[in-house]
C-alpha cells in the first residue's frame, strides 16, 4: 500500500473513533451527569401558599368496591342479576372477566344518609358516616392500571413502570422534613378481610432520586425498626462514638470520591442514632389516655390497623412529613358480601378516630387525609351468585380526602346509572397529586429532577388541581 494512503486511512480511523468517543462522553453527560462530578443545583419550583403541612395517605390496597361502599346505583340494584349492557363494555379493558358471561351485581349492602350534609354511604362504615361532614368523597376517580402491582405503582409514583420516585419521595425531595429524629416519609402495613395482595418495597422507593428520599418502612411487630436497639454492653456514649467515627471515614471519602450517596450515609447514620432515643418513646402508646386507646380500639402498637392510625397521628404530631398507611385486605373476588363487611370492620373506627382526633389536637386544619384504592370494582358479578365477588376496575370509583382546606360534607363528580364509568368531572390520578402537591405548597408542574436528559416531575405531563373541593 501507498504510503500516503496507509496514512490516510490512520486519519479517517482516528477522526472515526475521536468522534465516537466525544458522542460517548455527550452520552454519558445526558444519562448520568453525576459521572463528571455534576451536583443537582438547589431545589427550585413555583411556590403557592402553603394549606397543609403534612400528608397521611391511608391505601386499602387490593381494590375497594365504590360500588358497596360511596357509590349507591338505584339502577344496579334494580336490574341486579340482568346481563350488563353491551354498550358499556364493549372494547372496554376488563380483567378476569374478559371472555365470559357478564351480568349485574347489586349493591350487597345497604346505603344510608349521614350527617348534616346527608352524605350518601354504607352502613358498613357507621364510624365514617360519623365524620361525614368532614370529609370529601370523590366519586369519580379514574386510573391506567387494571392489575394490583402497576396499579399501586400508577397511584404511587405516577406512572406504570417500576424505577420512578414515590410520591412520599418527591414531596420530602421538595419540603424535606420537620421532624429531627424521624424520617420525612414513613410507611407502615397491616392486613386483614380478604386476600392479602402483596405490597412491594419499591412502592415507596425514591427511584432516580437520592437515596435519602425513600420511605422508611415500619416493622409490624417487635422493634418498629431494625436494630434500633444498642446492643448488650454498648451505652449510648459509646454509640455515638461509633457513628461519629463512621461519619467522618465516610466524610474523607467524600472528598476523594464524587459519590452522592455518600452524603445520604452520613445523614441515615446519625438520623438513626437519633431514631435510637426517639422512635421507643414513638411506639410506647402507655402515655395516652385510656379514651383515647378506646377512640382507636387499640392498646398497645401491634402492627395492627388501628394501631398504625394511631401511631400516624403520633408520626404527624412529630414532624413526620408523608405518612404512608396500606391496609391490605381488600381484594374481593369472590364471596363480596360478607369479605367486605369484615374489611369494613378492620377500618371503620380507627379512621375515623383518626380524623377525629387530629381535629382535636389542632392538627387536622394542616393535614391533608387521603382514603383511596389502586382501583375500583366492577358492577358486574364474578363467580356463582351465592358467592359472587367483583373483578378489578379502573373506569370508575370512589376515594375521599379531608383536612386542611378540603370542603366537608360534599360529594365530587359521579359515575354512569350503573357505576361503571366516571361521566362527571373525571378525576385521574394526576389531577390526586396535582392537588396534594398545591395544598403543600408546591406548583406541580415546576417540581422536577432532571434524569436521563429528561426533567420528570410526579405529575409527568398531565394533572390539574381539583379547585372546585378546596375552600
Amino acid at each position: 500500500m501507498h504510503p500516503e494512503a496507509s496514512r490516510a486511512i490512520c486519519r479517517r480511523a482516528f477522526l472515526g473513533k475521536a468522534s465516537m468517543g466525544l458522542g460517548a462522553l455527550g452520552l454519558a453527560q445526558i444519562l448520568r451527569p453525576d459521572v463528571f462530578g455534576a451536583e443537582p443545583g438547589p431545589i427550585v419550583f413555583s411556590k403557592r401558599p402553603k394549606r397543609v403541612s403534612r400528608v397521611i395517605f391511608l391505601c386499602m390496597a387490593g381494590g375497594p368496591a365504590h360500588l358497596e361502599l360511596f357509590d349507591y346505583k338505584p339502577e344496579l340494584a334494580k336490574r341486579d342479576g340482568e346481563p350488563m349492557p353491551e354498550s358499556f363494555t364493549k372494547n372496554q379493558q376488563i380483567a378476569q372477566l374478559q371472555g365470559q358471561e357478564l351480568r349485574i351485581l347489586g349493591p350487597q349492602h345497604p346505603f344510608r344518609h349521614y350527617g348534616r350534609s346527608g352524605q350518601h354511604l354504607t352502613e358498613l362504615l357507621p364510624h365514617i358516616g360519623g365524620i361525614a361532614d368532614e370529609i370529601c368523597i370523590v366519586r369519580s376517580m379514574t386510573t391506567e392500571q387494571i392489575n394490583h402491582d402497576t396499579a399501586h405503582t400508577f397511584m404511587n409514583t405516577g406512572f406504570r413502570i417500576p424505577g420512578r420516585p414515590s410520591m412520599g419521595s418527591w414531596i420530602t425531595y421538595g419540603l424535606g422534613s420537620e421532624s429531627d429524629d424521624l424520617p420525612g416519609f414513613v410507611v407502615l402495613t397491616s392486613v386483614g378481610g380478604a386476600q392479602d395482595q402483596p405490597i412491594a418495597s419499591r412502592q415507596w422507593a425514591a427511584g432516580f432520586l437520592p437515596s435519602r428520599y425513600q420511605g422508611v418502612r415500619f416493622n409490624s411487630a417487635g422493634d418498629p425498626v431494625n436494630y434500633v436497639r444498642s446492643p448488650p454492653g454498648v451505652d449510648r456514649e459509646a454509640q455515638g462514638e461509633v457513628i461519629s467515627a463512621i461519619s467522618a471515614l465516610n466524610r474523607v471519602q467524600r472528598t476523594m470520591v464524587d459519590d452522592r450517596e455518600i452524603d445520604t450515609k452520613i445523614a441515615q447514620y446519625e438520623l438513626a442514632f437519633r431514631m435510637q432515643m426517639s422512635v421507643p418513646d414513638l411506639v410506647d402508646f402507655s402515655s395516652e389516655p385510656q379514651n383515647i386507646r378506646d377512640l382507636y380500639g387499640t392498646e398497645v402498637a401491634d402492627g395492627s390497623y388501628a394501631s398504625n392510625c394511631l401511631l400516624a397521628r403520633r408520626l404527624a404530631e412529630r414532624g413526620v412529613r408523608f405518612i404512608h398507611l396500606y391496609h391490605r385486605g381488600w381484594d374481593h373476588h369472590e364471596s363480596i358480601k360478607t369479605g367486605i363487611e369484615t374489611s369494613c370492620g378492620y377500618v371503620d373506627q380507627s379512621t375515623a378516630a383518626l380524623v377525629t382526633d387530629l381535629k382535636q389536637r389542632g392538627l387536622f386544619e394542616d393535614t391533608l387525609i387521603v382514603f383511596c384504592g389502586e382501583f375500583g370494582r366492577t358492577p358486574m358479578s364474578q363467580g356463582d351468585r351465592a358467592t359472587a365477588g367483583r373483578d378489578h376496575h379502573i373506569k370508575g370509583f370512589s376515594m375521599w380526602l379531608a383536612g386542611g382546606p378540603i370542603k366537608g360534607g360534599i360529594s365530587y363528580g359521579s359515575t354512569d346509572d350503573l357505576g361503571y364509568a366516571a361521566v362527571e368531572d373525571v378525576v385521574h390520578v394526576h389531577d390526586l397529586h396535582a392537588t396534594m402537591l398545591d395544598l403543600l405548597g408546591i406548583d406541580h408542574t415546576t417540581l422536577t429532577y432532571r434524569f436521563q436528559g429528561r426533567d420528570f416531575r410526579l405529575t409527568d405531563v398531565g394533572g390539574k388541581v381539583l379547585g372546585p373541593i378546596l375552600a
